[in-house]
């Protein structure tokens, strides 16, 4: 694969200048995790389905990560193929991804939530080499999906299935046999290690376009956020992180995959959300901090709350991917007795503002954070003027950790000549320099953390023969954040009921999560004269609702 990650060389030196960019990657951070602490505990794995518990010492992660690496090369991977992983947070998810960076191979997580309509676009656009899924999760057969996929996708060499029991599976393949005792493996291991500024992955998020962005990162990139975001939040090696967010998300993958092995840390990932098995982690393992969405901090506080379970040794929970109601901060400093922080960020950036340790709860919900070190935000006008502190533009920012571009589609890459990247969101900065998201611009609904791809669906929609128009908008949700709601005009003599439209999307293959959960059918769209859609009318009829 040849990558087009052209927002990189222009910022380099100026990158390395500022010292915002550590010139290291992984590899130099797993070495040095073997070398300086072999025996510390790394990683904890759970499967909530099964209660099967896996660990992993700092010297076992390596091997285990040499040893897949290997076995990744023996099925024709190389510097810069593409391996698609499709796994919850189980411990191959991590192991795939250290080794891929052994070899210079690239990273693409995909959330298991893909159904076909998803992976086909995704897989064929990354020109993936190999695929890594379960066998079955939740219930779902994903080899059986992804095998019916194949044919149509020529790049696809390899389906690797976890748990699977033929010639294909994970550990016949790539985490049973001993690989890295193999008299080529050392040169296989060294042959091709990536660079600072190679390409490490790419993770696809939903945008206005209809079809989902590569986004491109490296290991500056990722690490000109991560360290920042750890300094910040005080983290060092001897914080315990629990990761329930799927590490398919950037949450996941930058702050439960990479930033426990650059801190020394220790990490425990939880495949499934359940409160009552978080508060177990929390006091089995001594969890110190965690990272979710909105949904998640209210399901623990309500959780520990009915239960009197305590979680006394988790000092903070980072909330991102929606506002932060003011009363939830309150139940949750009182019920889990850790620092709630507010956060934003995109898969392009990574968490971008944070609200700060010694800062007021009031904060917490009042905004979204100030900018990291390496983060200039500005508000702008519809011309591109700056705007004065307190009223609401376009959000831009200026960032270290900006991603190198959106694969195969510089064109769409948002970012002008002076390195201002367009958000695509609505904000005001106060004149303290915190942000408040107001709104967005593009046209995405963010239902419990995940981006709801909107033009998707509503294409979908139009081809339904009994809908005339469509349009889908946010409603508030109390433990979401925003749910989608479905405003249909329907054809003459036509009808078209929520039930109908759930079924129909289904057979599109669209991933449940993305389903409408909410259906308006009107007589009229309201419009501009030019016939465009005012959504913001939908939407306020949605809040007069309720």
């Amino acid at each position: 694969m040849e990558f087009d990650a052209v927002l990189l060389p222009p910022r380099r030196e100026r990158m390395i200048a500022q010292g915002l960019w550590h010139d290291r990657t992984i590899n130099h951070d797993l070495d040095a995790c073997a070398a300086a602490c072999p025996d510390k505990l790394a990683l904890t794995a759970l499967r909530v389905e099964t209660g099967e518990m896996r660990r992993f010492t700092y010297a076992e992660l390596s091997r285990m990560a040499d040893r897949i690496a290997v076995g990744l090369a023996r099925l024709g991977v190389g510097k810069n193929d593409i391996v698609a992983c499709q796994l919850p947070n189980w411990w191959q998810f991590t192991l795939v991804y250290l080794a891929c960076s052994r070899i210079g191979a690239v990273m693409n997580p995909l959330m298991h939530i893909f159904r076909e309509r998803e992976l086909s676009f995704m897989l064929q656009h990354g020109e993936a080499k190999v695929m890594i899924a379960p066998k079955v999760f939740r219930g779902f057969d994903f080899e059986k999906m992804i095998t019916d996929l194949r044919p149509s996708l020529p790049h696809l060499q390899h389906l690797v299935v976890v748990d699977g029991t033929g010639p294909n599976s994970f550990e016949a393949l790539l985490s049973g046999p001993e690989w890295e005792n193999a008299p080529d493996a050392q040169d296989i291991l060294t042959r091709h290690r990536p660079g600072p500024d190679d390409v490490t992955q790419i993770i696809y998020t939903s945008g206005t376009t209809g079809e989902p962005k590569g986004v491109m990162h490296t290991a500056n990139t990722v690490m000109a956020n991560i360290i920042p975001y750890a300094q910040r939040l005080r983290l060092d090696a001897e914080d315990v992180i629990l990761m329930a967010s799927p590490m398919a998300h950037q949450t996941g993958f930058m702050y439960g995959l990479i930033m426990p092995v650059l801190l020394k840390a220790s990490v425990v990932l939880q495949d499934i959300w359940e409160p009552k098995k978080a508060i177990e982690l929390v006091q089995k393992e001594g969890v110190t901090f965690t990272m979710a969405s909105t949904p998640f901090l209210t399901d623990l506080a309500k959780t520990v709350t009915e239960t009197q379970q305590a979680v006394p040794t988790l000092r903070i929970f980072l909330c991102a991917g929606a506002p932060i109601p003011g009363p939830l901060v309150e139940q949750a400093r009182a019920a889990l007795g850790a620092k709630i922080v507010s956060a934003w960020g995109m898969t392009e950036n990574g968490a971008v503002t944070l609200t700060q340790l010694d800062d007021d709860d009031e904060r917490s919900f009042s905004t979204d954070g100030c900018p990291l070190p390496g983060v200039e935000v500005k508000v702008v006008d519809g011309d591109g003027t700056d705007l004065p502190v307190g009223e609401a533009g376009r959000l831009m920012l200026r960032s270290c950790s900006n991603f190198g571009g959106y694969l195969k589609r510089a064109h769409l890459n948002g970012t002008d000549a002076g390195d201002w990247f367009d958000t695509g969101d609505l904000a005001r900065i106060d004149a303290r320099g915190y942000i408040r998201i107001t709104g967005r611009s593009k046209d995405v609904i963010i239902r419990g953390g995940e981006n709801i791809p909107v033009v998707e669906i509503e294409s979908l929609l139009y081809r339904h023969p009994a809908v005339a128009m469509a349009a889908i908008v946010a409603y508030p949700d109390e433990r979401l954040g925003e749910r989608a709601c479905a405003v249909v005009v329907t054809k003459p003599g036509q009808t078209f009921d929520l039930p109908t439209m759930v079924e129909y999307l289904k057979s599109q293959k669209v991933a449940l999560q993305y389903i409408p959960e909410r259906l308006e059918v009107t007589d009229a769209m309201p419009a501009t004269p030019s016939g465009k859609i005012q959504k913001f009318k939908l939407r306020e009829l949605m809040r007069a609702q309720g």
